[in-house]
């Protein structure tokens, strides 16, 4: 019998991917709120279009397909702290997370039932709330 490790090592990357973009988005908002967004924007491209030429690097086939999926997942955790990033910042606004003092300024007040929702802009309309809206 022939163990196979790409899947459970490619599982372990993606684990720690997204473990380690968690807290850069915790600390990006800190110490320099959403401004630099377009920074997450274009690491998510270059590591999703690199994905995507990469295996052609590698002379091993499967060496090149555990770079790419890497980079796959890279990409999108990338794309996906965008939302988070913005998100941070409502967290912030509503008190679950400390506010940098040195950038008070930067921050409106945010209702206490407002949605974390980057969509949803009206508290009512957001999934969780159906169960309050009139019939």
């Amino acid at each position: 019998m022939e163990l196979h490790f790409t899947g459970m090592l490619i599982a372990v990357c993606t684990f720690l991917i997204i473990g380690l973009c968690h807290p850069l988005v915790i600390k990006q908002e800190y110490y320099s709120g959403t401004k630099y967004w377009w920074v997450y924007l274009l690491i998510g491209i270059v590591c999703i279009c690199l994905a995507f030429i990469v295996p052609n690097w590698f002379a091993s086939e499967k060496t090149g397909i555990i770079v790419s999926a890497i980079l796959g997942v890279t990409g999108a955790s990338f794309l996906w702290g965008i939302g988070e990033l913005f998100a941070q910042k409502k967290r912030v606004q509503k008190g679950w997370f400390p506010m940098n003092p040195k950038r008070k300024h930067e921050y409106d007040g945010i209702a206490s039932d407002e949605s974390l929702c980057p969509v949803c802009k009206d508290a009512k309309k957001h999934p969780a709330n159906y169960k309050d809206l009139p019939s």
